[in-house]
């Protein structure tokens, strides 16, 4: 546990170390204005002093002289304090946005599997919530744990040469303190451990919850929904109350010695005036400093709580910054210059769990240029053969080639460069039409972003759009229809110039006629490119140059339309199952 808060300490240290002159700067502004705040108290117990100097009165000209340097002091203290209240802002604020820059850049590198094993809502409440707890902890724990380091040890010095004896007081007082400090730490960081694992699955309900509203309400489960929000929401305060409780916990018991600490000092020093070993005002200052020496160690235990919700955090985001990319590309990978879209796939084997194949001896060969529909029931492996053509999976044994090369020769971002996808999920930006049309292409001329609209049957609809193509859409174009932003998609698509074209039930979502009219522009738009196809309506796939029936990881059966009805094999049943289940 030690070793790791180190690793933490030291992980955090070097985002600050990239800053080490304004680092330097911040302590000679602290040590500046801590050492002349603490020079006060020594000030006030002369000024106390003066006051009895003389049998007949007080000695004005010393107590103004001393108490107008208590002033000069205090003020350059508060000002040199601001500034570097505005120091640590600046420097907090670029530590805060390279940490969450470095999570993004390293989210941006990682497998596809990584996203399909956590959830989006865990992943946001790291970015957020737990960067912005190590923030908090930067900006103001981290602070004023230096300050208490330099007024404790100021303090102590001071306590010295006023009164050396009674600093023996803190040789009891003190290491209690201390023992009750770490007792209550060992017991608390595994409590914000489990608190900000709470909050992060809290926070994947809620957002799964907002997105399938329209589902939740279709069936009538709100009551049920409710029911278990409430008992994650029981479960996260439950480990935010004991997080907290137990953190908490070190303020009252340290405060609690360091009363006892002001209690014995004011006895042990009433005894020392009464027999001449000390004077009023020293027997002040001294007070002052034992308040200014215990109130750090008070505070420094009331922020422990703090600082274990910013360790638990930290971790938290070190092990997403620390999650492995993709595995490299080969030394001798190569960019693709020339596509032709000749794709082959020969005995390939492949499965997301280790002793569970999806994909068994699966081969496929599609020419460039053909158009090959992959159909089978649920589950059959169908979008697994995509994951593996665009390299979001690795596969286990056998070879996919690409125009006779093998695709594990090639660089990731060339061969899917390669590539354009319509998936059933269709996804779009916050930003303009416009922009989401030429959404991975430079040098586009208004002309054919139109054309592409038109040809997928989405350009009435944006004419109509009061800014037009400049119509800014919201969070992935939810004001508009699903089958809209599909259309959209396909536009999209349409305008790419990549050679191959992968269509996941990408027209799932439109009406049969509008379905037809995209196929016919969409056979003359990308004659010349190869086309994998996956379909549940085989209707849409009667003109594929070879349909694939996948069943159980394998090839079932393959063929043309015609071929395949002839056979009376699956595909025959499928299609007399969908045929059937029209009129029924």
């Amino acid at each position: 546990m030690k070793g790791k808060k180190k690793y933490l300490l030291f992980r955090l240290w070097r985002y600050l170390s990239h800053y080490h002159l304004l680092i330097a700067a911040g302590v000679a502004l602290m040590f500046s204005s801590n050492v002349l705040a603490l020079l006060g108290p020594r000030l006030s117990g002369r000024a106390i002093d003066a006051i009895g100097i003389r049998a007949g009165g007080v000695d004005f000209e010393k107590v103004f002289y001393y108490t107008g340097w208590m002033a000069v002091l205090y003020v350059i203290s508060a000002v040199l304090s601001y500034l570097l209240s505005l120091l640590t802002i600046y420097l907090t604020r670029r530590i805060i946005y390279q940490m969450r820059k470095d999570v993004f850049e390293n989210l941006s590198r990682l497998p596809v599997s990584f996203f399909d094993e956590y959830s989006t809502g865990d992943i946001i409440s790291v970015i957020t919530y737990d960067i912005d707890t190590v923030n908090q902890s930067l900006s103001n724990d981290f602070l004023q744990i230096m300050q208490s380091v330099i007024t404790v040890l100021f303090s102590l010095v001071m306590m010295l040469s006023i009164a050396p004896k009674m600093v023996l007081i803190f040789a009891v007082t003190l290491p209690v303190s201390m023992l009750l400090t770490k007792f209550i730490v060992s017991h608390s960081r595994p409590l914000f451990r489990i608190r900000s694992k709470k909050i992060g699955e809290l926070n994947g309900m809620v957002e799964e919850m907002i997105n399938g509203q329209k589902t939740i309400r279709a069936y009538g489960r709100e009551e049920q929904v409710i029911g278990a929000f409430d008992r994650k929401n029981e479960e996260t305060v439950e480990a935010n109350t004991r997080a907290e409780y137990y953190g908490t916990l070190a303020g009252p018991s340290v405060n609690f010695m360091n009363n006892t600490s002001l209690a014995l000092i004011s006895v042990f020093g009433s005894l020392l005036y009464l027999r001449g070993g000390i004077g009023i005002g020293d027997i002040s200052s001294f007070v002052q400093y034992s308040r200014k020496f215990s109130g750090p160690v008070n505070e420094a235990a009331n922020i422990i709580g703090e600082f274990q919700s910013a360790f638990a955090a930290a971790e938290r985001v070190f092990r997403l910054m620390d999650e492995l990319p993709e595995k490299p590309d080969a030394e001798q990978a190569r960019i693709l210059k020339e596509v032709y879209g000749d794709v082959l796939l020969r005995d390939v084997s492949f499965g997301y769990q280790p002793g569970q194949q999806i994909l068994k001896d699966f081969n496929l060969h599609a020419k460039a240029g053909q158009q090959i529909a992959i159909v089978g029931p649920t589950g059959a492996g169908k979008t697994t053969v995509i994951n593996l053509l665009m390299r979001f999976y690795d596969i286990e044994e056998g070879a996919i080639l690409l125009d006779d090369q093998d695709t594990y020769e090639i660089r990731r971002d060339s061969l899917r460069n390669a590539y354009t996808m319509v998936l059933q999920d269709a996804w779009l930006f916050q930003g303009t039409i416009y922009e989401n049309l030429v959404y991975g292409r430079e040098n586009i001329t208004m002309e054919e972003v139109e054309k592409a609209a038109r040809a997928a049957m989405i350009y009435s609809y944006i004419e109509k759009l009061p800014e037009g193509f400049q119509t800014k859409l919201s969070d992935n174009g939810v004001h508009i229809s699903k089958g809209q932003r599909q259309l959209l998609t396909i536009a999209r698509a349409m305008l790419s110039d990549a050679r191959m074209l992968i269509l996941d039930e990408a027209t799932s979502n439109v009406d049969t006629r509008t379905e037809m009219q995209i196929q016919k522009a969409m056979r003359s738009l990308m004659a010349d490119k190869t086309c994998f196809v996956i379909a549940h309506r085989l209707s849409t796939i009667r003109h594929a140059d070879l349909i694939l029936v996948v069943k159980d990881g394998r090839i079932a059966e393959q063929g043309s339309h015609e071929e395949l009805m002839r056979r009376r094999g699956e595909y025959f049943q499928m299609q007399q199952a969908q045929f059937e289940g029209a009129f029924e």
